[in-house]
């Protein structure tokens, strides 16, 4: 970083602390409304250059300083627009955190309503991820992609990067001839021969939500409204198992109102990518890890555009409230299950995510099990487990039970109408509850206290009950697992059956199933990783070189975290797993190198 304009002591009077604790954001001050990017794509330097001009209102009229959150920028200079001139604009780096990364105070003249920064990125952009062409599809161009949430924009842009702040956006994005840009904005569906791309977001959306794509895609329509970009050689396999988005979004306009964003198409990334889906407004980002050729997976697909209607146009106003974006989406993605691929389906996918949900209640400290933690000094990335996902869908459920699928459907349509295009925290929900006549006390139990409630719903499954009616056959000797019918049943189903062995196998029982259903090596990452995960339970080395490379070429956190732990926890295997881990870290995300570091140190 280069040195600041001006003192420490200059501008330390003039700054507040923010309102959000997880961001040095003045907004209770000054607040951001549009923001104007120009920026090059230099994969030669792993850099993005140029410079971001901020449109702000002041709260307090009297406001003399803009506060903006930044992690590992370079700053060449700041200008100010007055009275239809352009300026030098004093400013100072401030406070400074590993967690939040570094405060920038800019001095605002009276009748400022503009600043500009010049500035470029640096290695330590945790939001950017810039991968070679090897680490591609095509193995011929390199990609880079952003991942902002929960508070990495600001290592990629200077703003005020807190859920309270919604703005608007322009950008125009200069790329190598050849290969395309795309934006959470609205997009062309072609190749610009000068390598300029121009974009407009024209409503306002959360600093997280900002997000770029470069690379060598193609775009291929999926419906009127719907498509999908991705590298060449993966496009057409994308649009196939993504080919239902279209009916889901009219099965979520019936139950909640209209699709608020125009258009809604995916963006198939590498599989580096650390998350299974990223809801950027408009254009979703997707792992190529849920294409399993049978839509088995496909409710990632329902998730992400869930979030259109919870989170993006109602959105949490703090990453303390994430429960906010994350339960609603949830409880939303089991209805749109429900409706396109019918009751059953929708009643496994809530038992894995039951399941799930038990998992980490038994491993997370009990104070992070409400659905609000307190994250304050806290990295907000430490706020996501299943807990605000699925403890907070259950509360809605029990809601719906409560109220009756057509009373629910009402209150959740007027939840959206009511806060349309706004950043709420959970006190603005429990205040709509009371309105709707809900009972507050045990809402707030669901809320503020650790694990489950007493009472709280507990999904079932008949469909699980024959897969463990088929596993006690075989356990017992009565069937072999050829007789199994386990490729006829559905992914969740297979799943279970494997996630549900018990811990005494033998090795030749684990040679008997690999041999019958061809686990080692399947193309379903789901089943995959269930399966390794009984490798190293049971030391079964025959699916150990599959799974180091599974391992090697998959970067999301929820399917490589847990396998890195159990190999750890083994010393016979704890070399293996750092020399895996060697070969693998330069193709994980920041997010996922940062924690798999701690695992494996």
């Amino acid at each position: 970083m280069k040195g600041a304009l001006c003192s420490l002591a200059l501008l330390s009077a003039a700054a507040t602390a923010a309102t959000d604790i997880n961001s040095y954001g003045n907004t209770d001050q000054v607040k951001i409304t549009h923001l104007g990017l120009d920026l090059t794509v230099d994969f030669d330097k792993k850099q993005l250059a140029g410079s971001a001009t901020l449109d702000f209102k002041r709260i307090e009229p009297s406001a003399s300083t803009l506060v903006l959150d930044t992690r590992a920028l370079d700053v060449s200079d700041v200008q100010q627009h007055v009275d239809g001139q352009w300026t030098a604009a004093k400013w100072a780096w401030g406070e400074k955190s590993e967690a939040l990364g570094t405060a920038m105070k800019v001095q605002l003249a009276p009748h400022a309503d503009q600043v500009r920064v010049n500035y470029h990125t640096t290695d330590g952009a945790t939001g950017l991820q810039w991968l070679t062409p090897a680490q591609t599809a095509g193995k011929k161009h390199p990609f880079l992609f952003t991942q902002a949430e929960a508070i990495q924009a600001r290592s990629f842009i200077p703003l005020q990067d807190s859920p309270s702040v919604r703005v608007t956006y322009d950008a125009t994005i200069h790329v190598p001839k050849g290969l395309m840009a795309v934006m959470s904005a609205e997009n062309s569906q072609k190749v610009s021969p000068d390598g300029v791309y121009h974009f407009h977001m024209p409503q306002a959306v959360p600093t997280y939500l900002i997000a770029l794509g470069v690379g060598d895609l193609k775009f291929k329509a999926m419906g009127k409204r719907t498509g999908v970009y991705a590298e060449p050689s993966v496009v057409d396999a994308a649009a196939k198992e993504f080919e239902d988005t279209e009916s889901m979004i009219q099965t979520v306009e019936k139950m909640f109102g209209p699709y608020a964003w125009g258009r809604y198409d995916l963006l198939i990334l590498p599989p580096s990518f650390p998350f299974g889906g990223m809801e950027n407004p408009r254009l979703s980002f997707i792992t190529p890890t849920v294409i399993a050729g049978d839509k088995s997976l496909v409710s990632l697909i329902a998730h992400e555009l869930a979030h259109s209607w919870s989170g993006n146009l109602v959105t949490n106003a703090s990453w303390q409230d994430l429960w906010l974006n994350e339960g609603f989406t949830t409880y939303l993605t089991y209805r749109i299950t429900e409706a396109v691929y019918g009751k059953d389906r929708e009643r496994m996918e809530a038992v894995l995510g039951y399941k799930d949900l038990q998992e980490d209640l038994a491993a997370i400290a009990p104070a992070d099990t409400r659905l609000v933690p307190d994250l304050t000094g806290r990295d907000p990335d430490d706020a996501f487990s299943d807990i605000p996902y699925e403890k907070g869908s259950l509360m809605l459920t029990e809601i719906e039970h409560k109220l009756g699928r057509k009373k629910m459907d009402a209150f959740l349509k007027g939840y959206f109408n009511k806060f349309r295009f706004q950043s709420v925290s959970t006190s603005d929900f429990l205040g709509y509850a009371k309105d709707q006549g809900l009972d507050i006390d045990r809402l707030k139990e669901w809320i503020y206290q650790p694990g489950l409630p007493k009472g709280a719903p507990k999904p079932e499954s008949d469909a699980f009950d024959k897969v463990l009616a088929e596993q006690k056959q075989w356990l017992s000797g009565k069937e072999a697992a050829s007789d199994v019918p386990f490729k006829d049943w559905t992914a969740q189903q297979q799943i279970y059956f494997v996630s549900e062995l018990p811990d005494s196998l033998t090795q030749a029982q684990m040679s008997e199933l690999d041999k019958a259903f061809a686990l080692t090596g399947t193309r379903n990452t789901e089943v995959a990783h269930v399966w390794y995960r009984q490798a190293i339970k049971h030391d079964y080395q025959p699916a150990f070189a599959a799974m180091s490379d599974y391992l090697r070429h998959i970067g999301r956190r929820k399917l490589i975290v847990p396998l890195y732990q159990m190999l750890m926890e083994k010393p016979q295997y704890q070399q293996m797993a750092r020399k895996v881990y060697a070969e693998a870290r330069p193709g994980y995300h920041p997010l996922a190198q940062n924690t798999l570091d701690e695992i494996l140190k």
